[in-house]
């Protein structure tokens, strides 16, 4: 739904309004940070004590107590933004065609949709932890619709402006966070007594949490210093054709999150339970599962860029501009998104040590880089940083975890998990580059794409050898059957 709205919202605010659409979700990002590693540790924690119900007081005290440090901070979210918008109005935003003013309330208005947000977050962990994670996908789902149709509808029956873009998201906002809260405490173990604030839970919580704080600190400055600075080099215009780059990007990581939200507590279980025969067979299975998913999409996005954002947007000049970052953004992505199992089970170990000192030394080296390709290259050089970045992930990262945890099969996650559904579905779609040309009709073109696409996603998973056996294990028993 993110994405199925951009060619609308373009149309109808026009791509310097959509520009501003583009900071807000930087926004959105960087102040996150404001989290401080609570929705982590919400996660953690009631992933841990869901199977004990012993412990279900417990568990429904660290959310009161927790509650009440989390949400004063969405208010001083919004009096912060309100209080800086003047500024980043008038000293930080280069516009074209629309009027500081308008600008500044759109500032606002972002600040108080962004408060009204905020807390979801924390409660989404909470249910995460408790496994519930197709009712946060339900939830998710219907308010990424509901937040994407209504702002259309707005656009277009209301107002084309930015100010009744961002009156719509702050509505949207607080209804799925009154959702999502509801349904939390609906699905919190039932107890004799009110919950209450403990802080003797709270010393328990707080190194994970501050771990968890440094990591997204470190990890935000990285991933969204390029748009920060690029916020300010560029124009309203061109910034707005790297968000619509981004967000095209940012499309492979939809792949992620549900991986993310159910393995994160899986392996806190299977740690606690100290069953590292089981531990490595999740590990490694789920990560060649992750890269069938995500590496053929990621390809096919990198290499028929052009062809995929005329079919998007029907707009040559948008896809003239954007094209190139969305291969380098995409590729970057994709090497973000295969270290994602890695993260979830060092985080299910308790160690944020890893992330967090691999993200400084990326800022120490990479922020000097953006800041000289950017000037020299504008978007381009955001990109290749970017790009980068992450594949500094996957070559140094993936050493550093595999000495700690699961040691001795790093080279299994480079050549099974990772190498060879790669180069599976490179060899599909690289083959057909050759055929599929942009001078097809729409309908040929998609169907062209997605022909491509499936047969790539096939290769990949029949190249990864837990997954292919899985395969032949339900065919034969499949046969038996019949």
């Amino acid at each position: 739904m993110n994405l199925a709205f951009v060619p609308l919202y373009i149309k109808y605010l026009g791509i310097e309004a959509y520009g501003l659409v583009g900071f807000n979700l930087t926004l959105n990002l960087f102040l996150f940070l404001l989290d401080m590693g609570l929705s982590a540790t919400m996660n953690r924690e009631m992933a841990r004590r869901s199977g004990q119900p012993e412990k279900a007081q417990e568990a429904r005290d660290l959310v009161r107590t927790l509650e009440v440090i989390y949400w004063p901070i969405a208010l001083v979210i919004a009096l912060v933004i309100a209080g800086i918008a003047p500024w980043i109005a008038h000293a930080w935003i280069r516009t074209q065609h629309l009027s500081s003013a308008t600008v500044q309330q759109a500032i606002v208005l972002m600040g108080l949709s962004t408060a009204l947000q905020w807390p979801y977050s924390f409660y989404e962990g909470g249910l995460l932890g408790l496994e519930r994670q197709v009712l946060v996908n339900g939830i998710t789902a219907g308010f990424a619709t509901l937040r994407g149709a209504g702002a259309v509808c707005v656009l277009a029956l209301v107002a084309p402006t930015v100010q009744a873009f961002f009156v719509w998201q702050g509505l949207n906002s607080a209804l799925m966070t009154l959702t999502v809260w509801a349904c939390f405490h609906y699905s919190l173990p039932k107890t004799g007594r009110p919950a209450r604030f403990d802080r003797n839970l709270l010393r328990e919580t707080w190194q994970f949490a501050a771990g968890m704080t440094g990591i997204s600190l470190v990890s935000l400055v990285l991933t969204q210093a390029d748009k920060i600075v690029l916020s300010k080099l560029l124009t309203l215009e061109y910034f707005g054709y790297y968000t619509l780059a981004s967000n095209v990007a940012g499309a492979i990581g939809y792949g992620v999150t549900p991986f993310f939200a159910a393995l994160f507590p899986r392996f806190t279980k299977v740690v606690a339970q100290r069953d590292s025969a089981a531990l490595g067979v999740l590990y490694h299975g789920s990560c060649q599962m992750l890269s069938i998913i995500v590496l053929p999409a990621a390809l096919l996005v990198a290499i028929f860029s052009r062809e995929l954002l005329l079919l998007w947007t029907r707009d040559p000049g948008v896809a003239a501009h954007t094209h190139l970052l969305v291969t380098l953004l995409v590729i970057g992505t994709a090497c973000n998104a295969v270290m994602n199992v890695p993260y979830a089970l060092q985080l299910a170990y308790g160690n944020t040590r890893i992330a967090f000192w691999c993200n400084v030394v990326a800022i120490l080296l990479l922020i000097p880089l953006l800041l000289w390709l950017a000037r020299r290259y504008g978007a381009v050089g955001g990109a290749i940083v970017w790009l980068i970045l992450n594949s500094g992930y996957v070559l140094v990262g993936i050493p550093v975890f595999h000495r700690y945890y699961l040691r001795g099969e790093m080279w299994r996650w480079y050549c099974d998990d990772v190498g060879a559904p790669l180069l599976a579905a490179l060899a599909i779609i690289g083959m057909s580059r050759w055929w599929i040309g942009e001078t097809l009709p729409p309908p040929l073109l998609l169907l062209s794409l997605m022909g491509a696409l499936l047969p790539a996603i096939g290769a990949a998973a029949l190249a990864a050898p837990q997954i292919r056996e899985r395969l032949l294990q339900r065919l034969v028993r499949a046969r038996s059957l019949a």
